[in-house]
């Protein structure tokens, strides 16, 4: 079990090598709700197959490049990634987007637990024809939860481990899926399709790209224990080649799977609608195999939030600081599964609103990593007024500005089911861009500003 928390990781303990993060990237990415998300392109956005496969190469390279950008502060720092923006933000001024951060991982857990849950009641009624109930649902959306929370206590040696194993199992029944499509698809009317609009491709990347921009600040988190000489470049390689294994043809398959049936794309419960589409002895095992891969994501967003716990002041040990993010993701996913009308709205709505939040601290951050940042070990731990982070009565002004600006604006062009900006029905925000717009103001507001002094020691970024 891991027992560090925020302290950096000494340089006699990275022993990793930047290709251990394919597989964690990998895992990351091991959800059935690409195959809805790709069937949305087609159904919703009347995209082509070619249109779809420029989607679904364009997203990942696109999100995950930004957040192995940001896993290069990781081997730089040694430290979690919302530690290393105390050097950002100030000690004090940390606290606001780190507060931010955390209310947000709670969506994102919900959505993992609802959707793990969901795969559960699908075998259960595939092998024994149990049917969903009030309690069972109750039932197993506690165990989903509980063992996300138990597998992110016992650390990064353990997450490693089971992304490796997790990655080759659900690619290995992905091929099945694959095979099986293979001899069943209609393929003249999924080549037949006509090309969508240029503007839904656009939309498409940004649905896509959001949920991939989501873990940037987790980046770090897992490239901590990479030691300060590994190519930064093979860092955001593979962090980039992770996801896009998993995600390009999960994406590809969910979007041929809608030709056949349409009803994919807007199904109430996603995963027992595509364990009904294949035969038995195919959607048990992948849904099993979807359930474990589930809970993986759950444990990795669990493990990041427990360091942003930390960071908001919570002293108790990492594995204990995600006890709140994960009773509160029971509660919300409960919400979801026995009283929200449409999941698929649900979620497509929380990834833009995630998005635009997670892309104000991205800008700001990547931006000051451009900028040559330095990382000074004690000074990211000591929160006194002594530490060379503290600037400003504790705040970096510039940084905070550049972030408050930039989430204002990106608000502005985001329209979603609950929300509508004054800027939505712009071509930005149309097309789900509200996050783009967030980057670059928040990224460029912050290029243009004054920026505190970098401490009074550090170890520079090298690429």
């Amino acid at each position: 079990m891991e027992t560090r928390g925020l302290e950096p990781v000494p340089d006699s303990e990275r022993t990793g090598r930047a290709r251990g993060l394919f597989p964690t990237w990998a895992a990351a990415n091991t959800t059935v709700l690409l195959l809805t998300l790709g069937a949305g392109l087609v159904v919703f956005d009347a995209l082509n197959l070619w249109q779809v496969l420029i989607v679904a190469t364009a997203a990942p390279v696109l999100s995950y490049g930004m957040v192995g950008l940001v896993s290069v502060a990781g081997k730089a720092g040694g430290a979690p990634g919302m530690a290393l923006s105390r050097a950002v933000f100030g000690q004090r001024g940390n606290l606001a987007p780190g507060a931010l951060i955390w209310v947000a991982r709670w969506g994102w857990e919900t959505v993992n637990a609802v959707t793990g849950a969901y795969a559960v009641l699908a075998v259960l009624d595939l092998l024994f024809g149990v049917r969903s109930t009030t309690t069972l649902i109750m039932v197993t959306l506690t165990a989903f939860v509980a063992a996300g929370f138990l597998l992110s206590g016992l650390g990064a040696r353990a997450l490693r481990v089971c992304s490796a194993w997790s990655a080759c199992l659900f690619g290995g029944f992905s091929v099945l899926v694959l095979v099986h499509l293979a001899g069943t698809t209609p393929w003249r009317a999924v080549l037949d399709q006509p090309a969508g609009p240029a503007p839904a491709v656009v939309a498409g990347i940004g649905t896509l790209a959001a949920g991939g921009i989501s873990w940037s600040p987790a980046g770090p988190d897992f490239a901590r224990y990479l030691p300060r000489t590994a190519s930064g470049r093979a860092v955001v390689a593979a962090t980039v080649g992770g996801a896009a294994v998993v995600s390009l043809p999960m994406v590809m398959m969910g979007a041929v799977m809608a030709v056949g049936t349409p009803g994919l794309a807007a199904t109430r419960d996603p995963v027992s609608f595509i364990g009904a589409s294949l035969p038995d002895w195919i959607s048990v095992p992948y849904l099993f195999v979807a359930v474990l891969g589930m809970v993986l994501i759950n444990a990795m967003s669990m493990y990041s939030a427990g360091f942003t716990a930390q960071t908001l002041g919570f002293r108790v040990p990492r594995a204990w600081a995600v006890g709140a993010n994960a009773a509160i993701s029971l509660f919300l996913g409960a919400l979801l599964m026995l009283v929200a009308s449409s999941f698929m709205d649900s979620f497509v709505s929380f990834l833009n609103l995630l998005a635009v939040t997670f892309s104000a601290w991205l800008g700001v951050f990547g931006m000051d990593q451009l900028r040559g940042r330095a990382y000074d070990p004690a000074a990211l731990m000591d929160t006194t007024s002594s530490s060379a982070y503290w600037y400003t009565g504790g705040f970096a002004w510039p940084a905070l500005a550049a972030w408050s600006t930039g989430l204002a604006v990106g608000l502005l062009f985001t329209g979603v089911e609950w929300f509508s900006g004054p800027l939505a029905t712009t071509w930005a925000g149309r097309n789900g861009l509200g996050w783009a717009v967030t980057v670059l103001v928040s990224g460029g507001l912050y290029a243009a500003l004054p920026r505190p002094g970098a401490g009074r020691h550090g170890t520079p970024l090298h690429f």
